[in-house]
């Protein structure tokens, strides 16, 4: 059986153009967050950053949600000041930020701060507001998701930790360009998320994630951390050629 047949694992929605993608993404991430704003008062996602999801966060900012009681975060982030235009924090604020009037953001990266502090306070941060009704994934063409690079020296350590973020150096893996010092969000931290999207455009990208689920390695494709997390709602995977 074709591995991207296994529905048991994960849900995947494959979309017939790219305006249907973007819109069907951001009317579902508008659908969760309104759903726990009723029942708890209040919402909390984390985003990825990256050209593939920008065009979905910009329709989310145009939808109807109350956007003064929603917190974003995001899934990773590169060590770079929330200012510099190579940061996910810079992303996310141009394309939904500054489009969602009233919606509160947390950055990873807090400038002046050594990294090790960094992810002191993201993690306190999460152990003390409301678990993530949702979070929004990537995957790189070396099967990485989050910062979880494939070959990184700490890649075992982030994926054993018991902590939902970690600091990673993948210093040598060619997916994390020049930016080998990231803060990532752990399996651990994956698990604590309500709903899970996978959002991938291209024949490529469904080629590698096919490859990930047939090789069941987790170490050579961190993206299996975000599907197979036990007792969760399955990842809903939405692709568009």
């Amino acid at each position: 059986m074709n591995a991207l047949e296994e529905t048991n694992r994960f849900t995947l929605i494959r979309h017939t153009d790219a305006d249907a993608w973007i819109e069907t993404i951001a009317a579902e991430m508008a659908q969760i967050l309104n759903h726990d704003i009723g029942a708890a008062g209040r919402a909390r996602m984390l985003l990825s950053g990256g050209t593939t999801p920008a065009p979905v966060y910009q329709a989310l900012a145009e939808l109807d949600v109350q956007w003064d009681r929603v917190e974003v975060s995001l899934v990773d982030e590169r060590w770079l000041s929330p200012q510099d235009r190579d940061s996910n924090a810079w992303l996310v604020r141009q394309s939904l930020l500054n489009r969602a009037e009233g919606a509160h953001f947390d950055p990873l990266v807090r400038v002046g701060k050594p990294l090790p502090e960094c992810v002191y306070t993201a993690n306190l941060q999460a152990q003390h507001t409301e678990a993530p009704s949702l979070a929004v994934f990537g995957m790189g063409n070396d099967g990485h998701t989050a910062s979880l690079f494939p070959g990184s020296k700490d890649l075992a350590r982030a994926l054993e930790s018991t902590l939902p973020y970690a600091a990673l150096d993948a210093t040598g893996c060619p997916g994390s360009n020049q930016w080998p010092l990231r803060i990532t969000l752990t399996p651990h931290g994956m698990r604590q998320c309500r709903q899970r999207l996978l959002l991938l455009r291209g024949k490529q990208k469904l080629e590698v994630l096919k490859q990930a689920l047939e090789s069941n390695n987790a170490a050579l494709y961190p993206i299996l951390n975000a599907i197979d997390l036990d007792g969760r709602p399955t990842l809903r995977i939405h692709w568009c050629d």
